[in-house]
């Protein structure tokens, strides 16, 4: 392994470090492989912090890790050997399990390293699983998140989660899902977890390692549950309806998305619930037809993005007789853009420089549908109980990829120490 710091590798900077080790590259790039003292060396040294208590420990350890691009400005937890151990607990599998090397800086990624984040993070072991699935997901090749890491356009990891763990770890579904809730705080620390990761892994600070213009959401990324109880009967589970798993399975599913956006979907006085109903498709669609290029990428086997719905949004469509796939696909017939506009606007140009012929032969296409079928655009509920709004998370994603969530054998006893811990996980929480 030949580790660099990242802003060598930014225009004009000076390369000569890289040109002293050129054959450690070339061995590298044609000689590679993993061995298990290659992953020892790259677990790196254990910080010693001498301090008069913990809580002094505690300031020093955030200073320094500040002072070594190791956080995110945010309080970190100490990372300790007790406090990692306590986080594996979650872990199925050895904790010196490969998952793969975090872009773009490739630096491996193991069980350990993952649970290591999540304590700095604030996670408890009952979330590792999650974030475990999620990462392994994150590093499967067809997301290229090896290049999505590093570009421009802002592109963050969103993370669905299925089947009965939601709950079981108090994953929000409802009001207020993508952002802090002291009664479901594991969507935080998952995400801000695979952020560090990201991070400290990966090279991406800003900057260097990821160029983001802006860096929306890129605190805690998004990782929420989808309604399941909430949604109407024949609604079928996003992990179920996009990956094939079976219904109740533990699983997450991972796109990338590079905007967070809420849209006024109810309409504002007296009209019928059809009107309402119809009103707010249209108002959702003509959201989703902004010629903004985002859903290139993913344009044959990505999604244009992820569009989120109240369950009580779902449930009146439903009583209305609009089903899933009704709703998805007026959505996609009506949020297809006039090749006039694309011209206009010269997004023609970025369709026509795409390295996937079908996305070229699109073009023929007017209007112009902003995926290749209706199927690809994550139409999901979640959110709570109010019509007024519905929330779109504008993809960046060429692929969307699933992965079952594996659970260690005494998972059980790792939820009934959470609820003795945090004294209320029920929906009978006193708080509610």
């Amino acid at each position: 392994m030949v580790t660099f710091p990242m802003p060598i590798f930014l225009p004009e900077s000076d390369i000569a470090p890289v040109k002293a080790r050129k054959q450690e590259f070339y061995e590298g790039l044609t000689r590679w492989k993993l061995d298990s003292a290659e992953t020892a060396a790259e677990r790196g040294r254990m910080v010693t912090i001498e301090a008069a208590d913990y809580e002094q420990a505690l300031t020093r350890f955030n200073h320094l890790a500040i002072s070594n691009l190791w956080g995110d400005g945010l309080p970190l937890w100490l990372p300790t050997p007790q406090r990692v151990q306590w986080i594996l607990r979650g872990a199925a599998a050895p904790e010196s399990l490969v998952l793969g090397k975090m872009p773009p800086r490739g630096a491996i990624v193991t069980v350990e390293a993952c649970a290591l984040a999540l304590a700095m993070a604030g996670g408890r072991p009952e979330y590792l699983p999650v974030l475990l699935a999620a990462v392994e997901a994150f590093l499967d090749p067809s997301t290229n998140s090896d290049q999505l890491q590093a570009a421009s356009g802002s592109a963050f990891p969103v993370v669905i989660v299925n089947g009965p763990i939601r709950r079981q770890i108090r994953l929000n579904s409802g009001f207020g899902c993508l952002g802090p809730d002291p009664q479901r705080p594991a969507g935080a620390s998952i995400g801000r977890a695979l952020r560090l990761m990201q991070q400290n892994l990966g090279g991406a600070l800003p900057g260097t390692g990821a160029m983001a213009n802006y860096g929306g959401m890129r605190y805690t990324n998004a990782v929420f549950a989808e309604d399941e109880e909430g949604s109407p009967p024949g609604w079928i589970a996003h992990g179920t309806e996009r990956h094939g798993f079976e219904p109740a399975t533990n699983s997450i599913s991972l796109a990338f998305a590079s905007g967070a956006t809420n849209i006024r979907r109810r309409s504002a006085k007296k009209e019928t619930a059809e009107e309402d109903a119809l009103q707010g498709m249209h108002r959702m669609a003509d959201f989703l037809r902004t010629p903004n290029l985002h859903c290139v990428p993913g344009w044959t086997d990505g999604t244009p993005g992820v569009l989120m719905i109240p369950n009580i949004v779902a449930q009146r469509m439903a009583e209305l007789g609009w089903t899933q796939k009704s709703m998805r696909d007026f959505l996609w017939e009506h949020s297809k853009i006039p090749m006039a506009s694309l011209t206009r606007s010269g997004s023609v140009s970025w369709i026509e420089v795409d390295s996937n012929p079908a996305t070229r032969a699109s073009l023929q296409l007017d209007p112009w549908p902003i995926a290749a079928r209706p199927e690809n655009l994550i139409l999901t509920v979640a959110g709570g109980g109010h019509p007024t709004n519905s929330y779109w998370l504008q993809g960046y994603s060429p692929a969307v990829v699933g992965r079952r969530i594996a659970l260690p054998s005494d998972y059980d006893k790792l939820l009934a120490e959470a609820d003795r811990d945090l004294s209320c996980g029920s929906d009978a929480c006193a708080v509610d």
